[in-house]
Order: structure tokens, then C-alpha cells, then sequence
């Protein structure tokens, strides 16, 4: 972890949340009245008069260092870190009464070649040695010049950058970048590849979308003639879960490729990816798609758990799907 001095966390600690959504996460923030805000990921936070409180989890605080920390769930030396690299990047604005939600460039990080740092970290988590040379030339995934994060990205269907997400090689940092449309978070085609595929397989992190693609092809399988979509987050659905909305990630993904039937969940064994394949389940069986909940094996957390300590053996079903 790279040295951070008293000077960068008390910079860190001085900013406050509302003004650090406001400059380095917009699409997070959603105005509600007057000096009154709330994020779009987790409604009932709401932000106002200096602080914000989350009001279901019964946690609140004054800094964003508190929010990324206490909500995020960074480590202390991670959140200075993410305060303090978009701070050198650009001075904050204050905060003005009312917050106008523009679009702004997402954030892209300079690359370093030769990715060699970020390659085994990935190969190391058991990961096609191949697929990660081939996704590294289709500009997929770089490692980054500063902290050598692997940083993902997420195209439109014209192949323009629209998001950029990081992952820590050697800490629990991960964090997409300011700017950032979460319409368009990392995936993986198979019209990339010539071919046109009904199947949409649905994960939170890039790393276990690449995990499941590696099952694939130990199991013989062409991981090309896929589709892989990566939220880059937990998927949060309401405490009604009927009100729950579609992740805007799919939503664009489902109008970019409509021919879609199929949906495959292989969300997190815990709490919260189980409530999430809940929702997903009724909510997007709501489009007339049919949807597949195909989590890890009990046992193991997620795709990549499963990868490196899991049997390389997938539910019969993915054979069945395969040619849809």
C-alpha cells in the first residue's frame, strides 16, 4: 500500500460527501428538495446540512471518508486514496443550493505497459492466461500508471469508453471512476465474435464474469460465443422488492441487444447477492425474459471462489443454454 501522508488524510477528512459526490460520482447523487439529497444506489441515505445519514442501516456521519468507509466498505488507507487521486486530478467545487445532474467525461486513468503487475494478479486468481491477452488488446482491461490498479472498462455500442472501473492488485480498493455511465458497465459480446447469442449471463464484478468465462473454457467451451455483463456493484433492490427497478446496466443492454431471451444470475453466495437474484428474478421475469438463478455451489462466495477452489464442473443447464 503506497504511503500517505498526515497532510493527504487530513484533505481527505475535510471533504465533505455531498461536495465529493457532486464532483467525482454526479450519476450517484439525486437531488430530492431544497438542500436535500439522496444517493441512487441507497435511497434511504440522504444527505443535508453538512451530513448524511443512512437511515435503514442506522449509520451516518459528516465526511465522504465516513461514506466510503462506513457504506463503501473501504479500508481507511483505500478511501484516502480514492479521496485524494481524484482531488490531484481536479479542485472540488463548493457545493451550490441546487445540483444540476450533467453529464460529465469519465475519469480514464493513464495506462502503464507492459501490464505485467496487473496480468498476475488476474492469471493468479486463476483466470485463462489467453482470454486475458486477448481482452488486454481489445483495450478491455490495462493496468494503470498510478497505484497499478487493473482498471476494466465498459463500451458503448460504438466503442466508446463510458465507464471505468478499478480493482486493487495488492488491497481491498475497487471503485469506479468519476464519470462513469453505468449504463454501460463491463461486458463481453458474442457478437464480437460473429455470432449471436439469446443468453445473457449477469455478474457484479468483472473478475467473476472473466472467472465463469475461464469454466468455460475448461470445460471445452468457446467463452467468444458468450455474453458476459458485469453491474460493477452490488445490485440493490428495494425493501418492496416488487418496486424494485431493473439495473440500468441491463436495461442498456437489453435495448442494445433486444433479441436477448435469456438471463443467467450467478450473483454472490451471501446475504445480499441472494436478496439481489431475489429481485432480479421477478423484476426482469416481469420483460417476458426468461430468468435462470445459477449461483456458485454452495460453499463458495462467488465465480472466482468457485474457480480456484471449486470443481471446473458447471450446472448441466449452461450446456442446455449454450445454444440458445
Amino acid at each position: 500500500m503506497p504511503y500517505i501522508s498526515k497532510e493527504d488524510v487530513a484533505r481527505a477528512k475535510d471533504m465533505d460527501l455531498l461536495t465529493y459526490l457532486k464532483n467525482y460520482e454526479p450519476n450517484e447523487l439525486v437531488h430530492v428538495k431544497g438542500n436535500v439529497y439522496q444517493t441512487k444506489t441507497h435511497d434511504s441515505l440522504k444527505i443535508s446540512n453538512g451530513k448524511w445519514m443512512w437511515w435503514s442501516e442506522g449509520i451516518g456521519g459528516r465526511s465522504a471518508l465516513d461514506y466510503l468507509i462506513k457504506v463503501e466498505g473501504m479500508q481507511f488507507q483505500d478511501a484516502v486514496q480514492q479521496i485524494i487521486g481524484n482531488v490531484e486530478r481536479k479542485i472540488p467545487e463548493t457545493v451550490q443550493m441546487h445540483y444540476e445532474n450533467k453529464p460529465k467525461e469519465v475519469l480514464i486513468p493513464n495506462s502503464f505497459e507492459p501490464a505485467d503487475k496487473a496480468f498476475d494478479y488476474l492469471s493468479g486468481r486463476g483466470i485463462d492466461e489467453m482470454m486475458l491477452l486477448n481482452l488486454h488488446s481489445r483495450k478491455l482491461w490495462y493496468e494503470t500508471e498510478k497505484y497499478h490498479n487493473v482498471a476494466f472498462v465498459g463500451y458503448d455500442k460504438d466503442k466508446n469508453v463510458k465507464l471505468v472501473t478499478l480493482r486493487s492488485i495488492d488491497g481491498d480498493f475497487k471503485n469506479t471512476t468519476s464519470g462513469s455511465d453505468r449504463h454501460y458497465p463491463f461486458r463481453l459480446v458474442a457478437e464480437d465474435s460473429g455470432k449471436r447469442n439469446s443468453v445473457v449471463h449477469l455478474f457484479e464484478s468483472p473478475i467473476d464474469a472473466l472467472s465463469y468465462a475461464t469454466l468455460m473454457i475448461q470445460m471445452g467451451m468457446n467463452y467468444k460465443e458468450h455474453n458476459y455483463l458485469a453491474l460493477c456493484g452490488i445490485y440493490q433492490p428495494k425493501e418492496n422488492i416488487e418496486e424494485s427497478a431493473v439495473p440500468i446496466g441491463l436495461t442498456q443492454y437489453l435495448k442494445d441487444y433486444p433479441y436477448t431471451k435469456t438471463v443467467c444470475l450467478h450473483l454472490d453466495n451471501d446475504v445480499p447477492g441472494k436478496k439481489a437474484a431475489k429481485a432480479l428474478q421477478i423484476v426482469v421475469g416481469k420483460l417476458g425474459l426468461e430468468v435462470i438463478n445459477q449461483p456458485p455451489p454452495e460453499g463458495y462466495k462467488d465465480c472466482n471462489d468457485f474457480l480456484l477452489k471449486g470443481s471446473a464442473i458447471i450446472a448441466t443447464k449452461d450446456r442446455e443454454i449454450e445454444g440458445r
